[in-house]
């Protein structure tokens, strides 16, 4: 059984049966690397081990800006900063959304009825297929993939279509391996660009390419986008670049990364009208938004910050370098990744050797020198053999850890 599903007769203390559909969710690779991180910690002091170094996770040690932290510190002590939030008080936040999306990729964009406010980009591709999709109905998935891309799937009771991704081709999608017929199966198609978690910039045209398939099969494209201002090397392709985006597609953004507001879940689509509808249907039975006050950092971010993501991206690229440096002098290759956060690392051949697969790997390392990676088999099938290390710690830290590392695949 893989790793990553549950036991099918899983059962409640009461003797309740679980619905299929969690069976389908297991446990997920980031809770499986919980469980081990807990461990670790537990009894690395007794064992003379040095503490965790957790690069698992895309939640960054970087600060957000000044002005968006003012803003919420200063609409918190509103009166209707604890009050609940129905759409129609969002209005400010999407106005700015919309006003972003016109200085960035030049289009117009109508806030009433084509941007919606969401808990993180995470929970608008989870719950887009339930929304969309009925069960049993198709839908593309890139392999490797990022887990709630999967999971939204599973939720709705869909089946997913992979398409592989391959090293050997730069990560670029090859729409050709599904025939016409396989297409006019499709309901939704989701793609992201730049790529978690093979940090892939990507390229405009593959976006393109994208669209030019959903409209000529009637398939909706979902494009996951929380990375579209941290390219390193070219320009982020996005879905609103392409003058018939409102004929086919939704396009999700995030605070997370750009503005380094994780925690705060913050986040928007903008989408055709019908998408953006249907989503905020689904979001009606699951939650009233965010405070107006983490609407009040998200607006100041936008509005008074817009250079943010330009300095971090200058970080990401000292960590990147220096990392993949330290990295290929312990002899550990790397493939130096166009986007910022995150090293796409293939397993040595000695893991290979002993046996051991991504899951397997990266608990061992983790086992023996304190290094958390996630396990590339984690984002699908096509990423056994792989891990992804985030570059979420200053650079000095990252140079440690890749020694640490080293001392893991000498002993192998």
């Amino acid at each position: 059984m893989p790793i990553s599903e549950s036991r099918p007769d899983a059962r409640l203390s009461l003797g309740l049966q679980l619905s299929e559909r969690v069976g389908r969710l297991g446990s997920g690779v980031f809770a499986r690397n919980d469980q081990r991180k807990l461990a670790y910690r537990t009894t690395a002091q007794e064992r003379g081990l040095p503490p965790l170094l957790d690069l698992s996770l895309g939640s960054t040690d970087l600060q957000p800006p000044p002005v968006a932290i003012a803003a919420i510190r200063d609409a918190l002590a509103l009166p209707q900063a604890a009050s609940y939030c129905l759409h129609g008080a969002t209005r400010p936040f999407r106005e700015a959304a919309a006003a972003w999306a016109e200085r960035r990729f030049g289009t117009a964009v109508d806030p009433e009825r084509e941007v919606l406010l969401l808990v993180g980009s995470q929970e608008g591709t989870a719950h887009l297929p339930l929304a969309l999709l009925n069960p049993g109905d198709r839908a593309l998935l890139l392999d490797p993939y990022y887990p709630s891309h999967l999971g939204g799937l599973h939720l709705a009771s869909a089946e997913p279509r992979f398409l592989p991704l391959s090293a050997e081709q730069g990560f670029a999608p090859d729409f050709d391996q599904l025939s016409p017929a396989e297409w006019d199966q499709l309901k939704l198609m989701v793609l992201g660009f730049p790529h978690n978690p093979t940090a892939t910039t990507g390229q405009q045209a593959w976006v393109d390419q994208a669209v030019e398939r959903a409209l000529g099969h009637g398939v909706v494209f979902a494009h996951d986008n929380p990375y579209v201002d941290l390219a390193l090397d070219g320009e982020a392709p996005a879905l609103l670049r392409h003058p018939r985006w409102r004929d086919c597609g939704i396009e999700f953004f995030s605070f997370s990364k750009s503005w380094c507001l994780g925690g705060y879940r913050l986040a928007f689509a903008i989408g055709a009208e019908g998408l953006i509808t249907a989503l905020r249907q689904v979001k009606g039975v699951v939650d009233f938004n965010q405070s107006l006050a983490l609407q009040a950092g998200a607006i100041a971010a936008l509005e008074q910050a817009p250079e943010w993501p330009a300095r971090l991206r200058a970080v990401y690229r000292e960590r990147r370098d220096r990392t993949a440096a330290a990295l290929e002098a312990v002899g550990w290759p790397v493939r130096l990744p166009s986007m910022a956060l995150y090293l796409w690392l293939q397993l040595p051949e000695a893991a290979a050797a002993r046996g051991l697969d991504s899951e397997a790997a990266c608990a061992q390392l983790l086992e023996r020198t304190g290094v958390c990676l996630t396990p590339g088999n984690g984002f699908g099938s096509a990423g056994e053999g792989w891990a992804r290390l985030a570059l979420v710690h200053p650079a000095d830290a990252l140079e440690a850890g890749a020694a640490r590392m080293g001392q893991w695949v000498a002993g192998l």
